[in-house]
């Protein structure tokens, strides 16, 4: 007498279910390109990604401002730096270049030592500094915040403690939402534009429709540019709409010129949808195409630094951050919205979107052929 799990078995396998499963696990088999990124992708993003992402902030890039020029000074920055979360850069040669420097993103922090701190010791009076930290990031201000109070007690030695006040700018309140809002105009125009213009080519394809684009008397280059044109001004509108929303609901500054925030968004929106173009070029199916767009999401999202400040991660992270165009794309929004900042602080970001665009729609307008199959 069978046993009721061989009976179950070979009931299953009689079945209009198991037929219809065998079929799915061929279908599967025929298409690896699915069956790797369903079981590659996971195991490489976690690796990656548990790896990356850490919350504490340290190593911000910061600039000294010490018109004491003592040996009491010199020790001040040396216990700044022992914290572990300023990275001595150089000198500021003034208080204005210290805004400059700031505003351009090349600082995260200032350490100002006025020139009477060593006098002050020396008369018993307590002396005081001021530290300067760029606080539109509230997670990596608030670790320096404690860090510069954390340095200031531990000189010895000194007959008065040291008072070291801490001056927030660009978010004094340290809202988060001051931060995460305009990173959110890139984020969402990324998510959008990649993962539509993705399918464009497929959908074609699965349509049939791409044998017309096929005897139509048009070049690559026009056919490519003529799908992105239309997304590019969706784009633009996307990005009004958060920004607007943004100023009502949040009460998010708009600092800097807006006419040059929407001209310098034109180089990150074309990346973006030169990237989408250049996904549909390699995927079969819709299927394929919005596997491979969620690819470039997790990135986007955990090595940009939209959520997680950059200088928390570990250097390779850093690396594949540089390979994004939202990365500069942020430090465009940021620097423009919260810091006031003008083209001759956000050229070389604006340069690297435009470099970015210009190589990605080349390779998608290279890789599409105009042929059926």
């Amino acid at each position: 007498m069978r046993s009721p799990l061989a009976l179950l078995v070979g009931v299953l396998r009689d079945s209009p279910f198991a037929a219809m499963a065998r079929k799915e696990f061929i279908q599967m088999r025929r298409d690896r390109l699915t069956v790797m990124m369903m079981v590659g992708l996971p195991a490489i993003q976690l690796a990656l990604f548990g790896y990356a992402i850490r919350t504490e902030v340290r190593h911000l890039p910061t600039i000294v401002l010490d018109e004491s020029r003592s040996s009491a000074s010199r020790s001040l920055v040396d216990a700044m730096r022992n914290t572990g979360n300023f990275d001595v850069i150089g000198d500021a040669h003034s208080r204005d270049d210290i805004r400059a420097r700031i505003e351009a993103g090349e600082a995260r922090a200032a350490v100002i030592i006025p020139s009477d701190f060593a006098n002050d010791l020396k008369r018993g009076k307590q002396p005081q500094a001021q530290v300067i930290v760029d606080a539109a990031d509230p997670l990596a201000s608030s670790a320096a915040i404690n860090a510069a109070a954390a340095a200031a007690r531990s000189i010895a030695g000194f007959r008065a403690p040291i008072d070291v006040r801490v001056r927030p700018w660009y978010n004094p309140a340290l809202k988060s939402s001051t931060y995460i809002v305009p990173g959110l105009v890139g984020l969402l125009l990324s998510i959008t534009l990649i993962v539509i213009t993705s399918m464009a080519i497929v959908r074609e394809r699965e349509r049939g429709t791409l044998e017309q684009l096929v005897v139509t008397p048009i070049d690559k280059t026009s056919l490519m540019l003529g799908k992105i044109v239309p997304f590019a001004l969706v784009g633009y509108v996307q990005m009004t709409v958060i920004l607007v929303l943004g100023k009502l609901l949040f009460r998010i500054p708009l600092d800097g010129s807006l006419v040059l925030l929407y001209v310098l968004s034109a180089a990150f929106i074309v990346a973006n949808l030169g990237l989408g173009l250049f996904v549909s070029t390699i995927a079969q199916t819709q299927a394929q195409a919005m596997q491979l767009s969620f690819m470039f999401m997790l990135p986007n999202i955990l090595l940009s630094g939209y959520m997680f400040p950059r200088e928390a991660m570990p250097a390779p992270a850093q690396w594949i951050g540089n390979l994004l165009p939202l990365t500069y794309y942020l430090k465009i929004l940021r620097g423009i919205l919260l810091r006031g900042a003008g083209f001759p602080r956000m050229w070389q970001e604006a340069l690297v979107l435009v470099l970015f665009a210009a190589a990605v729609v080349s390779l998608s307008v290279r890789r599409f052929s105009k042929t059926i199959g």
